[in-house]
């Protein structure tokens, strides 16, 4: 058994952040149904992005233009505890599936709205992407470069987290009182809350001993000392920098250029395997730059099953693992368990 078995999500998501968040509810033994379009979701072209994010759902396509298909949703609606969509705020009412219609049938229904910038404020009807989220909210420093198309997408993999851990409180409000709730998620008020908890002060200049450092054969390894004297001192045994292995925060901070090119010339002098070898064994806190094929294969990674199960680990009630996607329509004429 699931931590969420027997919950019910009639989920109309689409691309990234939806799909991901109801797939989270369902590697915790959540009942999802994905409502598909005639000719299901556009994503299905890309196989390789949409079985990461769509597993252990059922699938039905429904066209909720039609009378037929807008009836169907609302059959199922008001069966299920949990609703999300991911539309453009004002489609979902367009559609008739907005948060009103469906609550006057299923008052304990826990609605979720994901969006970019939420369903209400200036920036609601802007269209965006994850590089505009970023942007608005201090995600993208000033003086940075353009990130790439395919970089990891950090407001929509924030947000679809968020959307999940939401939920999960809703319904049990709502199973304790009957009463539902609306949750209206912008993408960037995820961003916007998590720049706001780190106090400006720690997020100005450089630290030495903290950043990306090339190495010798090409690969690159990061260093995160910050504060630590103790975690200071054991990047400094590892590369041979005795000399300056004494040096206190505030005396790092005082000369934060040269002690910096000290630790980054040492890294430059050593393979990349070299340095976090030694790095690790001194105890500092190191991690090599790997892409994605490497990180995929890395023991620590493959033996917690973080990759392709769930992030969350639970002792009682553990998440499924692995897992199959469902065909579009798979599941037509079919609703709810009993129960």
């Amino acid at each position: 058994m699931g931590l969420l078995d027997g919950l019910r999500v009639l989920d109309l998501t689409m691309w990234r952040p939806g799909p991901y968040a109801t797939q989270l509810l369902a590697q915790h033994g959540a009942d999802v149904l994905k409502v598909e379009p005639p000719g299901g979701e556009p994503m299905r072209m890309f196989r390789g992005h949409f079985d990461l994010l769509n597993r252990h759902k059922r699938s039905i396509a429904l066209d909720l233009k039609s009378e037929a298909g807008r009836a169907r949703a609302l059959e199922l609606a008001a069966g299920a505890e949990v609703f999300v969509e991911g539309f453009r705020p004002g489609v979902a009412d367009r559609l008739g599936v907005g948060y009103g219609a469906l609550r006057a049938a299923n008052p304990a229904l826990v609605y979720c709205s994901i969006s970019g910038y939420g369903a209400r404020g200036p920036l609601a009807d802007v269209p965006g992407h994850d590089v505009n989220y970023r942007a608005y909210t201090a995600a993208l420093p000033p003086g940075t470069g353009s990130p790439d198309a395919d970089e990891l997408p950090l407001a929509d993999m924030a947000a679809a987290t968020m959307a999940a851990f939401a939920i999960a409180a809703a319904v049990v409000q709502a199973r304790a009182s009957g009463e539902g709730d609306r949750i209206d998620l912008g993408m960037a008020d995820v961003l916007a809350n998590w720049t706001g908890t780190v106090p400006e002060a720690t997020r100005r200049g450089t630290v030495p001993g903290y950043g990306v450092y090339a190495a010798a054969d090409g690969g690159r390894v990061t260093l995160g000392v910050v504060s630590e004297d103790r975690l200071w001192t054991a990047v400094c045994a590892a590369l041979g920098l005795d000399d300056i292995a004494h040096v206190d925060f505030l005396g790092r901070m005082r000369d934060v250029p040269a002690l910096d090119a000290r630790v980054a010339a040492a890294v430059a002098a050593l393979p990349a395997a070299e340095a976090v070898r030694r790095l690790t064994a001194a105890g500092a806190p190191v991690a090599p730059v790997l892409d994605r094929a490497a990180m995929i294969e890395h023991p620590h990674f493959r033996a917690r099953d973080a990759v392709f199960g769930s992030p969350v680990r639970t002792a009682a009630h553990p998440p499924l693992t692995g897992g199959t996607v469902a065909e579009l329509d798979a599941h037509a004429g079919q609703g709810w368990a009993a129960g």
